[in-house]
């Protein structure tokens, strides 16, 4: 066999109904890594990733950590020769007919013509599944390159466990590079390959101000509210409306963009109009594309994710709560470090209200990733081959906690080759793929290994 477009295509055909079964056997395990009864299907999960590995001719590892196993593919052509890994993990957001709107059972393939619906099909099992036909592509065409997987199964979790797994296997885990498909283009129309990923702090904040519910009768204007004092606390920290943050220091260490970078943003294809039905968002901060992708890739963020406390059922129940919560989290970009943005607040909250406990939660670093030197030209080869389009690099909003950490106990790059769309849905309610995306994905990974072949 030899990696062209007619040979590559062919070998996508004649192995689609192998794929699809695959994947639907992946999709209908329910590998939901942020619930405790979900660990004997973690186990599943497993014990079929091993087996797929094994099926396609590789040797497979599981390193266990404190929590859920890794699982490590060896696909060796010889000594001497390149080894690449390709990371992606097999664990999904939780899914559920009766409080989310799947149209289809969530733990339940459906193939509708050439899409795939149902959770983890996009996120990530589907462009998993397409590395691993990329492998077979590539062993077929007897290139001369030693391959890895690596599958995790934390990675919904923020990866707690990963970093001491690998690095308890380090050794054995020694490659050359890394290639991550774990993101999503900005349009289906222009691939895009992320330069950066922002990191993440996340913190509980706490009051206590009683031991029970009074009456705001009897306690009002005596009684301190919790609620009341973390909103203020909030509003302090951040303008909800601009979304800019107002603690000293919090921007410090945010490098400007460099015109190659505004550039490659302005040509990914992104457009407010298709950003807004992706998301299903009706009100937008702006609607300038270029200040909307910049607050989006390259921009640290605060949000408020949720508040506990106080009475929340029909009507108004006339109290004072003893206690509340706010949960926040904060999306860094490259250059800010988690420790220090985590000591700006426990500084700044001590000086505003000493009386709020602060817990901190999910810790990501951000990564950037080269644009430039042989790993980004394979990449923008072996897209530009696939797809007919040369990627635009950009940087990807959300966080992967594994890549920093990758980089730093294996020691070497980590490049990115992603498959999904927006409107894919990743942690969505109906959640797909596509056999455009996962044929193309094929092809995309064997030439991109042939192209590191090379050299």
């Amino acid at each position: 066999m030899t990696l062209d477009r007619k040979s590559l295509a062919a070998f996508a055909a004649a192995n689609r109904e192998q794929f699809e079964s695959l994947l639907e056997d992946f999709v209908e395990i329910p590998t939901v890594s942020a619930q405790p009864e979900h660990k004997a299907d973690i186990a599943r999960g497993v014990e079929l990733a091993t087996g797929t590995i094994r099926a396609f001719g590789g040797r497979a590892e599981v390193i266990e950590t404190e929590g859920n196993p890794i699982v490590h593919g060896v696909f060796d052509s010889g000594k001497g020769l390149p080894t690449l890994t390709v990371y992606n993990h097999l664990d999904v957001q939780p899914a559920s007919m009766e409080t989310e709107p799947w149209s289809t059972e969530p733990f339940v393939f459906t193939r509708e013509g050439d899409t795939y619906r149902g959770r983890g099909t996009t996120d990530d099992k589907g462009p998993a599944l397409s590395a691993l036909y990329g492998i077979k592509a590539a062993r077929e065409a007897g290139i001369p390159i030693n391959l890895r997987v690596l599958w995790e199964f934390e990675e919904e979790i923020g990866s707690p466990s990963f970093e001491k797994g690998i690095a308890s296997a380090k050794e054995r885990l020694a490659t050359d590079s890394i290639l991550v498909s774990d993101t999503i283009w900005v349009s289906r129309s222009r691939p895009a390959c992320p330069a950066g990923l922002r990191g993440m702090a996340g913190f509980m904040l706490t009051l206590e101000t009683g031991t029970t519910d009074v009456h705001s009768g009897v306690t009002g204007g005596v009684a301190r509210n919790p609620i009341g004092e973390l909103m203020q606390l909030v509003s302090k920290m951040y303008n909800a409306k601009t979304g800019k943050v107002k603690i000293p220091g919090f921007y410090d260490d945010v490098a400007p963009l460099s015109k190659a970078e505004k550039q490659n943003f302005l040509d990914s294809g992104f457009t407010a109009k298709h950003f807004k039905k992706a998301t299903g968002l009706k009100k937008l901060r702006t609607e300038d594309e270029l200040e909307m992708m910049t607050r989006l890739w390259a921009m640290p963020t605060m949000e408020i994710h949720g508040m506990v406390g106080g009475y929340t059922g029909t009507g108004v129940k006339t109290i004072i709560p003893p206690r509340a919560e706010v949960k926040i989290s904060f999306r860094l970009v490259p250059d800010q470090k988690p420790a220090k943005i985590a000591k700006l607040i426990r500084g700044f909250v001590a000086e505003e209200n000493p009386d709020v406990k602060v817990v901190s939660a999910n810790t990501m670093q951000p990564y950037k990733a080269p644009i430039t030197g042989p790993l980004a030209d394979s990449v923008k080869a072996s897209m530009k081959f696939a797809f007919g389009r040369e990627p635009v690099f950009v940087r990807e909003g959300g966080s992967i906690g594994a890549v920093p950490s990758m980089e730093k106990v294996l020691a070497c790059p980590v490049m990115f080759l992603g498959l999904s769309l927006p409107e894919h849905g990743y942690h969505a309610p109906n959640e797909n793929f596509d056999w455009r995306q996962a044929s193309g994905g094929m092809a995309a990974f064997a030439k991109y290994f042939e192209l590191v072949a090379k050299g």
